[in-house]
């Protein structure tokens, strides 16, 4: 893997956006495959969100993942496009400034902040319940979640102080382990021929306890399994030939981890059988199952490679809201302290801190209110409750950003009717219809209630938006601007307006 750094830049705060930017050329294209990878986070996904689904789609979960890979490869057309000409650690929210303007931009950061920022405490939630309930079923010992919780949380935080280099690194480590384990707990199933023999059926939407609908409905939570496939993006001034690279890892994150998706997810519904895998729940723990029926040796794999996902999910989804964060202090559009690079670690130091705190925080606000912090049921509604919510948020940005694609390229005089018009609307559409279809079929509280908390986080980030343009019109009219050097806007510098 390429050898990667972090910033390297002095600690100007509240400076030009040139005077605090990360270091060129730190990262390749292994290291930006990985960021993508490790935040969709195979197994983790594997193992635990395909149960959030089956409730609705039942045997048909596979056909479900399996056209979302579809959908967002399709969906992932705009975002490569804007990486490709605006690469920039803002990614979303330089997209849709320079394809809308400020306050758009603004508000994209804003649901960036719903979906990155939520990945770490849904995460310290998921881990905490899953070891809970593991050292109890193995040991005997019942240690509350929010304490199993806090030592991941504490150590990502750590890597995040050391720079890019070490969480990408262990990313890569982490990565590789749950990869191998999963496929190989998958493999095994599919060699000793599944519940009731090897067979397609998962693929047939009439498998689907609960019609189309149940489709829909399932489909949100394979779509969270995607989330982070963009994430190569935010070390878009980081990676060495961006505008050439950057998209190879979003597309090819994507190829790599829907595909594992797919096989693995198919061979959980053959090893389990039809009724089985209609009976899943949120808690249940399918994979526990598969190895104790087919491979009892792979108990303990399996349950490292849950946890080194989970952890790897944490870890690259917190380098990519930091990223973000220090985007936008660095514009003004955030407090300057966001912008600071500490001098000794070279790291964006304080918006570290300030996405542990919070990370932290709301996972044990959020499990408080689902159950206790001693409940490892609320630890896992916690995952699920967050995972719901970020899903949603990250479901608007891939509409912006697509139209904004759109928009972008139509006005900048180099519009090409497929690249930049068939495919980037096609996911825009495909985007609006899961959101919709979700909001509307969806019948279990509390998901029926999130997407008035999404609503009203864009309610708060429109008044927000329209605050600044009225007292820091100068800082919301540069918005996007700030990135660090690129061609586009040393050659044609209207271009930092994002109007």
């Amino acid at each position: 893997m390429a050898q990667v750094s972090d910033v390297a830049a002095s600690p100007v705060e509240g400076a030009n956006p040139r005077q605090s930017a990360l270091r060129r050329n730190a990262v390749g294209l292994t290291g930006a495959v990985i960021m993508s990878a490790a935040v969709m986070g195979p197994a983790v996904s594997t193992f635990f969100n395909p149960q959030f689904s089956t409730p609705f789609s039942g045997f048909a979960t596979p056909l479900v993942y399996l056209l979302t890979v579809i959908a967002m490869a399709i969906t992932a057309t705009g975002v490569m496009e804007m990486a490709r000409a605006l690469p920039s650690a803002g990614a979303f929210y330089t997209y849709v400034t320079r394809g809308f303007g400020a306050k758009a931009g603004f508000l994209t950061g804003a649901l960036i902040f719903v979906a990155y920022a939520l990945l770490p405490p849904a995460e310290i939630g998921l881990i905490g319940s899953f070891l809970q309930n593991t050292f109890n079923d193995q040991f005997s010992a019942n240690i509350p979640w929010w304490i199993i919780g806090l030592v991941p949380a504490l150590v990502m935080t750590f890597l995040a102080f050391e720079g890019i280099t070490s969480s990408l690194r262990t990313a890569l480590v982490l990565f590789s382990i749950e990869v191998f384990i999963v496929m190989l707990m998958a493999i095994i199933v599919v060699i000793h021929g599944g519940d009731s023999g090897l067979n397609l059926h998962p693929f047939n939407p009439s498998s689907s306890p609960h019609g189309a609908s149940g489709l829909i409905d399932g489909a949100i939570f394979a779509a969270l399994s995607f989330v982070g496939f963009e994430a190569a993006a935010s070390l878009g001034e980081e990676v060495r030939e961006p505008r050439r690279r950057i998209p190879k890892a979003i597309i090819g994150s994507i190829m790599l981890v829907g595909g594992i998706y797919v096989f693995c997810i198919w061979s959980e519904a053959i090893g389990l059988g039809r009724t089985a895998m209609n009976g899943l729940t949120g808690e249940s723990l399918p994979w526990d199952e598969l190895a104790a029926r087919y491979a009892s040796w792979m108990e303990w794999p399996v349950i490292i490679a849950s946890v080194s996902s989970m952890f790897a999910v944490m870890v690259a989804s917190n380098n990519g809201i930091v990223r973000i964060l220090h985007a936008m202090g660095r514009e003004g559009l955030l407090p300057s302290l966001f912008a600071h690079i500490d001098p000794k670690r070279q790291t964006p130091t304080y918006a570290v801190l300030f996405q542990g705190v919070f990370a932290v925080g709301l996972a044990f606000i959020v499990g408080a209110i689902a159950g206790g912090l001693g409940n490892p049921g609320a630890g896992s509604a916690v995952y699920g409750y967050l995972g719901f919510l970020l899903t949603l948020g990250i479901l608007l940005v891939y509409i912006l950003t697509n139209a904004a694609a759109v928009r972008f390229f139509s006005e900048r005089g180099d519009f090409n009717l497929l690249r930049h018009g068939i495919l980037p609307g096609a996911g825009a559409l495909l985007m609006v219809g899961l959101t919709i279809g979700q909001v509307v079929e969806q019948e279990v509280a509390p998901y029926t209630w999130f997407p008035y908390v999404i609503i009203g986080w864009v309610v708060a980030a429109v008044i927000a938006t329209f605050w600044l343009g009225a007292y820091r019109p100068k800082q919301l009219e540069t918005a996007g601007a700030a990135l660090g050097g690129i061609d586009d806007v040393e050659e044609n510098p209207d271009l930092a307006l994002g109007v």
